[in-house]
């Protein structure tokens, strides 16, 4: 039975990992001061004798060295995400992303523990490549755009990981996640998923950003926090950079007819422009598709579910049917 600790555990992607240890038998404790995590997302948890959660920050250090002490391993999620609230807040993007990277690394560093530390697509910024490789160049816009606060927060803590891992050798593993979606996901921050999921099922407009033709790869829940797991026994994953991912693109546009289509909805699909969703002189990436052979190569990870079926099951969560 493993100890582990997860931060940011309220949210989407540290709910499931949690609920996936503890089907496994081990124990789980999850931190988050829900900020966007939701206590919704855990409730269900609590029957489990062997879950516990604080309803605090990260930057709070003496709870964080107790915490650390008592885990086997570190799962660091805790972070600002969705491009909406990340515009609206570049501050504390940038501050709190960073700072409580800094926190866990070093408590884990100096108790020789454990740690995965989920960084983000988005640092590869504006680079357009038929597929995104773990060596390939960042591409960011200007700084007068705050849409790339986050790309800049994750390759810190990527680059503050990669120096204490050489340094002071922590066994740490950094893995970039490309657009992951499954139930109890909300798309209040910006999530396309679940957002024109959620206007199909209301009969609102289904809102697409841009020209639509901006493509995009998704992943279902389950397949990212295995492959979590099974890289954490990895030895050899130590130090190294780890794209998740789906191997199957579509556009946005696509995407929002798949959706239509299948809740069968009589929404009307609208194009909006970016300057009206976000703010005058937004960019948007026009293709972010993973290379995922490097983690294919390590553990044998292939995504096991596909779009139409990823949106089958969020429809019936939303529905309320499953």
């Amino acid at each position: 039975m493993k100890h582990i600790l997860i931060t940011g555990g309220a949210g989407f992607i540290g709910s499931h990992l949690a609920e996936y240890f503890l089907k496994k038998g081990d124990k789980v404790r999850i931190i988050d001061n829900l900020f966007t995590g939701r206590e919704d997302n855990f409730k269900h948890l609590k029957k489990f004798e062997s879950f516990s959660s604080v309803i605090d920050t990260v930057m709070n250090i003496p709870l964080m060295e107790e915490l650390i002490n008592w885990s086997d391993i570190i799962f660091h999620l805790a972070a600002l995400v969705g491009v909406k609230l990340i515009m609206e807040n570049p501050i504390k993007t940038i501050e709190d992303n960073i700072h409580s990277t800094e926190i866990v690394l070093e408590l884990a560093s100096k108790k020789n523990k454990r740690l995965m530390f989920t960084s983000s697509s988005e640092v590869y910024g504006k680079l357009d490549e038929k597929k995104l490789n773990e060596e390939d160049n960042s591409l960011l816009g200007p700084v007068s755009f705050s849409r790339w606060s986050y790309a800049i927060s994750k390759i810190v803590d990527e680059l503050l990981l990669k120096a204490y891992f050489k340094e002071k050798k922590l066994k740490g593993i950094i893995v970039r996640l490309f657009n992951v979606i499954g139930p109890r996901q909300t798309g209040h921050y910006g999530m396309v998923v679940p957002r024109l999921i959620e206007q199909s099922l209301t009969e609102n407009r289904m809102t697409v950003y841009g020209n639509g033709c901006q493509k995009r790869s998704f992943t279902w829940i389950d397949d990212v926090v295995t492959a979590m797991d099974r890289l954490m026994e990895t030895p050899q994953a130590y130090g190294e950079v780890f794209n998740i991912g789906h191997f199957k693109e579509i556009t946005i546009y696509e995407l929002a007819v798949m959706i239509k289509e299948l809740a069968q909805s009589s929404s009307e699909i609208v194009l909006i422009p970016y300057q009206e969703a976000y703010e005058e002189g937004f960019e948007d990436v026009p293709r972010r598709m993973p290379d995922i052979s490097k983690i294919q190569n390590l553990i044998g990870y292939k995504p096991e579910i596909y779009l139409p079926e990823m949106i089958q099951r969020i429809i019936l969560e939303k529905k309320g049917l499953e």
